[in-house]
C-alpha cells in the first residue's frame, strides 16, 4: 500500500512538474492568448506575435495568413511590439536556445513545427514546444515571400545603421542561422521572450 501511496504522489508530481513547462498568457493590449513555453532557463511564447502596431502587416495582407502565422514587422516595430513582462530577444538570448537545443546545425529541425512547412522539412521534431512556422517575410519594397519555406524572426540586437540581425529557418535544413537579416525595413516575425 505504501509503494502504490508513492507511485501516486511521484505521478501527480511529475505531471505537475510537466504542466509547469507548457502556459499561456494573456496580452492586455487586446486579449490575445498566446502558448508560452519553457526551454531550459527561457520561457518563450510558442507562437509568433500577432499585435497590430504601425509597421506591422500580414502577409499577402491577409488577416487568415495573422491567425496562423503571426503579423510581419519592421525592426524598430519589433523592438516595441512584446506585451509587458516580455521582450524582444537579443543575439544572446537566441544563442542560448540553440546551445539548449544541441549547436546551430540541429536547432533549425528542433524548434520547427512538423506542420506547414513544404517538404521535407528536415529533422522537425514535435517534442520542445517552441513550434516555428515557415511565416515567411516583407521586403521593404512590400513584396511578400518565403511562406511554407522560410521562417524568419527578428533579433534585438544591431548590426549596422539601417540592418539588425535576426534568425532563419528553412525547411529543407536542420540548421538554425543567425545573421545579419537585411534591411531594418523588412518585415520579419516576432517571437517574444520573458524578461528573468
Amino acid at each position: 500500500m505504501k509503494k502504490v501511496f508513492v507511485l501516486i504522489i511521484g505521478l501527480l508530481l511529475s505531471g505537475f512538474l510537466f504542466a509547469q513547462k507548457d502556459s499561456s498568457l494573456v496580452d492586455s493590449r487586446d486579449g490575445k492568448v498566446y502558448k508560452t513555453v519553457k526551454i531550459g532557463t527561457q520561457t518563450w511564447m510558442a507562437e509568433n506575435l500577432n499585435y497590430t502596431t504601425v509597421n506591422s502587416w500580414c502577409y499577402n495582407d491577409s488577416g487568415s495568413y495573422c491567425k496562423i502565422y503571426g503579423r510581419l514587422y519592421t525592426w524598430a516595430a519589433a523592438k516595441t511590439a512584446c506585451p509587458a513582462g516580455w521582450h524582444l530577444p537579443s543575439d544572446a538570448d537566441w544563442s542560448t536556445l540553440e546551445t539548449y537545443c544541441g549547436d546551430e546545425d540541429l536547432a533549425g529541425g528542433v524548434l520547427k513545427a512538423d506542420t506547414l512547412w513544404q517538404k521535407p522539412n528536415k529533422v522537425a521534431a514535435k517534442g520542445n514546444g517552441f513550434s516555428a512556422l515557415p511565416g515567411g517575410c516583407r521586403t521593404d519594397e512590400a513584396k511578400f515571400s518565403y511562406i511554407g519555406i522560410n521562417g524568419f524572426w527578428w533579433e534585438s540586437t544591431e548590426f549596422s545603421t539601417d540592418k539588425a540581425w535576426a534568425v532563419y529557418l528553412n525547411s529543407k535544413s536542420s540548421s538554425m542561422i543567425r545573421g545579419n537579416s537585411g534591411k531594418k525595413t523588412n518585415g520579419l516575425a516576432v517571437r517574444c521572450i520573458k524578461w528573468k
